[in-house]
């Protein structure tokens, strides 16, 4: 009987071992899975490098779903799109700026609220993407990802020239940049998914 206990509490201990190194096993293949999709799909960018950056955090979430590789660039960007923002706005009330600054900064500001309008309109939409729609949706999503890379390529236009703060305006650009690249990358990733959607 004791021996029978002994055998028992062994194969127990061996199944559970087992199953654990299992999961862990499978669950190692799949993140690699994951971030490895997302790293591949990146290839469809021109930001390649921070495409993965941005994306591999979300590599548990997308999994290896064009659509959520998509949905999740557009989130990312809208984040960054959001900090810009605000960081702006306070940047126009605490640094002493030219008129000229002042305005490039109004602008800036306002081009960046019409990104911030069509990438959250965008968010929705591809959220309602399914069977009969899908076509209109798609559409809809791509123009207004198109309008913001428009909309926030055009706010460097402002900082051009050498009579602004040079401190403003490498602050702002390097931001601005960095969103345009964002932006770049999603509008890719959903031109990606669309055409193999579609």
């Amino acid at each position: 009987m004791a021996g029978s206990c002994r055998f028992n509490h062994h194969f127990l201990t061996s199944l559970l071992i087992t199953i654990a190194i299992t999961t862990l096993v499978k669950s190692v293949h799949t993140t690699t899975t994951n971030t490895e999709f997302v790293k591949s799909s990146c290839n469809f960018t021109q930001y390649q490098r921070l495409c993965v950056a941005s994306l591999s955090t979300q590599a548990s979430l997308i999994q290896t779903s064009p659509k959520l590789m998509a949905h999740a660039a557009l989130n990312i960007t809208l984040a960054s799109a959001k900090a810009t923002s605000v960081m702006m706005v306070r940047l126009s009330r605490t640094s002493p700026l030219k008129p000229r600054e002042a305005s490039a900064m109004r602008d800036c500001v306002e081009e960046l609220g019409d990104t911030l309008e069509e990438l959250r309109k965008s968010i929705g939409e591809m959220g309602q993407l399914s069977g009969s729609n899908y076509e209109l949706y798609m559409s809809d999503v791509q123009t207004w990802v198109s309008a913001a890379l428009t909309d926030v390529t055009t706010c460097t236009d402002g900082f051009e020239g050498d009579d602004m703060n040079g401190k403003v305006k490498v602050l702002v650009r390097r931001r601005i940049l960095v969103i345009t690249q964002l932006t770049s990358n999603a509008l890719a990733l959903i031109n990606h998914f669309a055409s193999i959607h579609g």
